[in-house]
């Protein structure tokens, strides 16, 4: 099923489960999990099956075992690209970021699985000129060879503000709540400007 159709398909369903993390996923990003909680493990498994995405949002409050954490409100939808049940009870989850969310309204199952109904985040205008492109893209290009180009979704879009902000934002040695900054912006030109001001200042880019 195609990425979008799988969004939409989210979208019309309201209802779409939450996986609090101590990490911020980024539209066109790779997540590696390894699951073992029953709540994910179980949620992980319907998704498969419904070919379904699940939220991943920062956690505000809490931790990312034991009681429900309280997730900020601003999440991006993940798709399961590769599933492998790594031992009983275990799977190990490569997940890709499709689109933005935010929020509307939440409760918590039984089982402590957070369930969310979600608006999604309108897609960013092209900004082929945004200032700095050329700058941020090189610097890009260089961090993901040395990297692995493998690790990431292709194609690779040096030419896309918005993708060139995402992978620098989740690349860079940011904290947490940076880069949920960094992912609620909804211009690309102005989070390409934010990163490019921290790359010159700590003297990555010329």
């Amino acid at each position: 099923m195609p990425l979008l159709d799988i969004f939409s398909a989210a979208v019309r369903a309201r209802a779409v489960p939450i996986f609090p993390l101590n990490t911020v996923l980024f539209p066109g990003g790779v997540l590696p999990l390894r699951i073992f909680e029953a709540r994910y493990v179980d949620m992980a498994s319907d998704c498969l099956k419904r070919s379904a995405p699940f939220g991943v949002c920062l956690i505000r409050d809490g931790k990312e075992v034991g009681p429900p954490a309280v997730p900020v409100r601003i999440g991006c939808l993940a798709r399961i690209a590769d599933c492998d049940a790594e031992q009983l009870g275990v799977l190990k989850v490569r997940a890709e970021g499709l689109e933005r969310f935010r929020i509307a309204s939440s409760e918590v199952t039984k089982a402590g699985l957070i369930v969310a109904d979600v608006e999604p985040l309108a897609a960013e205008a092209p900004a082929p000129d945004a200032p700095g492109l050329g700058e941020c893209a090189e610097l890009l290009r260089k961090l993901i060879a040395g990297i692995g180009a493998e690790r990431f979704v292709p194609p690779l879009r040096f030419e896309d503000a918005t993708w060139v902000g995402f992978r620098l934002a989740e690349i860079l040695p940011l904290r947490n709540d940076v880069k949920q900054k960094l992912l609620e912006v909804t211009d690309a030109t102005m989070r390409l400007a934010v990163l490019h001001k921290f790359l010159k200042q700590q003297k990555l880019i010329a």
